[in-house]
């Protein structure tokens, strides 16, 4: 490599250890570099790259000062404050699973594992180096946003045999994507898998598939790619998006899971989890998540208000469908333990109506129903602006449970309204849930608690009828409450048993499907036993989903 490429690159070390430093600075002076500059913490790497272009920046992932290297990175390539043209080495003593995997998604130059000799950084620099200086054109225009004219360069480099042929279709590939020239995309991607079995060509052309509709292929494509484990992660991440553009929301959701436990860190991805698991109306999972995203996204580019809010949110909604005292003592403490840290960490931030709501939904948890409609009757009525859809939607969820029914209904259709004249605010998914939720309040004037306490109460005065309407409601808005699925379907027997009809064995099935994988307790587990009993004796298969 060029001497002259060696004094004259700008190099980055962020590392807040003295001693791994001073290795660094040690190691990389007698090597030939001169223009060195340090960093400990991620806010001065920030201020630097602000004032500088560096050529390479090699960056510790145990940063303990706020920001790691994860989200310094991140941050510098969103808000790119770093160019395409910049090398990026991670160094991590740290070699998990999941953190390595979180690494490799936001594509970093290269990843060193600490202890590393002289000669291991020496070959990886110079390696990036030499094609960041070769390619510097190209990366020039994808940088500016110009990618026709990179793909015009890229077809003339490849003309010429270039050495960097493998890297410079690759190029060309993501850049047919951003165009969204699909059709081009597909036919390259293929021309590209005819010479070598590239994985990320066979990404390239599965998303190109994706965006040009051709799902069957696709979806044929990924199942193979599962069994890689080069493309396991990506795979589930694009089936997860896949199945979501179809509206398969249960397997969307088990493709999302799978990729969240690979690489968690990826808080768009765990977004879309906990949307597609409140269509779902898996208000644990949704619940999960949004803690998992307000755990990583504490001093990240995420970082904001509505993560400590959202996290709140979730809690009062899985709240409000168990009927386990413990576990909404325990969520009702957490929620308020998130309240206080959004005021810690954002003290002068206006969201002090929005806490309000959270802390008349957590009244209504507690049964304080008196304190919790004094609490929304002095918000202020003006809704015509929608601020935030989260708070609009946790305000109309409110008014819904404290019997304001049509104030409920006009604040959904208003945030609907909002959110299909600016579809950037809220994903195509979260806008279905919003609109699913208006549907099913429409439809049911109670709330989920009280809705299966008078299903439990008509079912213990003999009213079968009545009890069956509410079961059914009950367990259409929370279908994942074994309690409810166990209920719904003795009241099914029951009802069928003493006043005859028509017995819906699609409802009995989707109960028994819930609770075959539910742990119930002895007394549960035993009424279910004396259900199947009877379903033989009446000769009913609910056992047997195809049935």
């Amino acid at each position: 490599m060029p001497t002259k490429i060696y004094s004259k690159a700008k190099i980055l070390i962020v590392e807040e250890q003295p001693l791994a430093q001073s290795y660094m600075k040690q190691s990389l002076e007698r090597l030939g570099f001169r223009q060195l500059r340090f960093a400990d913490h991620a806010t001065s790497a920030k201020e630097q790259c602000l004032s500088e272009q560096f050529d390479l920046i090699v960056c510790s992932f145990n940063l303990s000062k706020q920001q790691d290297g994860y989200q310094l990175y991140e941050e510098l390539r969103v808000k790119q404050l770093i160019k395409n043209s910049t090398g990026f080495i991670f160094i991590s003593a740290e070699t998990s699973g999941s953190l390595v995997h979180s690494v490799l998604e936001l594509q970093p130059d290269d990843f060193l594992v600490k202890p590393f000799t002289v000669q291991e950084l020496k070959t990886r620099i110079e390696r990036i180096l030499k094609r960041k200086h070769d390619l510097q054109t190209v990366y020039t225009f994808i940088d500016d946003g110009n990618d026709s004219k990179a793909v015009k360069y890229i077809d003339s480099a490849l003309d010429k045999n270039n050495s960097y042929s493998p890297i410079l279709l690759r190029l060309k590939g993501d850049a047919l994507l951003r165009l969204k020239r699909n059709e081009e995309a597909k036919d390259f991607f293929k021309s590209v898998l005819d010479i070598q079995k590239f994985a990320w060509a066979k990404v390239g052309l599965v998303e190109a598939l994706i965006a040009n509709n051709e799902h069957i292929l696709a979806q044929r494509m990924l199942k193979t790619m599962l069994e890689r484990h080069e493309t396991r992660l990506v795979a589930l991440d694009l089936l997860g998006r896949l199945e979501i553009k179809l509206s398969q929301f249960e397997l969307a959701q088990e493709f999302l899971s799978q990729a969240v436990d690979i690489a968690p860190r990826n808080i768009s991805r765990q977004k879309s989890l906990s949307n597609v698991s409140l269509i779902n109306h898996d208000y644990e999972k949704s619940y999960l998540t949004q803690k998992e995203i307000a755990s990583y996204a504490k001093h990240s580019i995420h970082d904001n208000p509505d993560i400590y809010l959202n996290a709140a949110r979730a809690g009062i909604d899985f709240a409000l469908t168990t009927d386990q005292t413990d576990q909404i003592q325990r969520i009702s403490r957490q929620t308020n333990k998130y309240i206080n840290d959004l005021k810690q960490q954002f003290p002068n931030n206006t969201n002090q109506a929005q806490i309000d709501v959270l802390n008349a939904r957590l009244h209504y948890l507690k049964d304080e129903h008196q304190k919790a409609k004094k609490l929304i009757e002095q918000l202020d009525e003006d809704d015509s602006h929608i601020r935030s859809v989260d708070g609009a939607l946790d305000k109309a969820k409110a008014f819904h449970e404290l019997g304001f029914h049509q104030k409920a209904q006009t604040l959904f259709t208003q945030i609907i309204s909002h959110c299909e004249r600016h579809p950037t605010v809220s994903d195509t998914t979260y806008l279905r849930y919003i609109q699913q939720q208006q549907s099913e309040r429409r439809d049911i004037k109670m709330g989920p608690k009280e809705l299966n306490n008078h299903a439990v109460s008509q079912f213990n005065k003999g009213e079968l009828n009545m009890a069956l309407e509410a079961f059914t409601q009950a367990f259409r808005v929370m279908p994942r409450n074994p309690s409810i699925a166990l209920n719904l379907l003795q009241c099914l027997f029951d009802s069928t048993k003493q006043k005859g009809g028509t017995f819906n064995l699609a409802i009995a099935k989707k109960c028994y499907a819930l609770l075959s994988k539910s742990s119930l307790p002895t007394d549960q587990a035993q009424r279910l036993d004396k259900i199947l009993h009877m379903a033989k004796e009446m000769k009913l298969d609910i056992q047997n989903p195809d049935k």
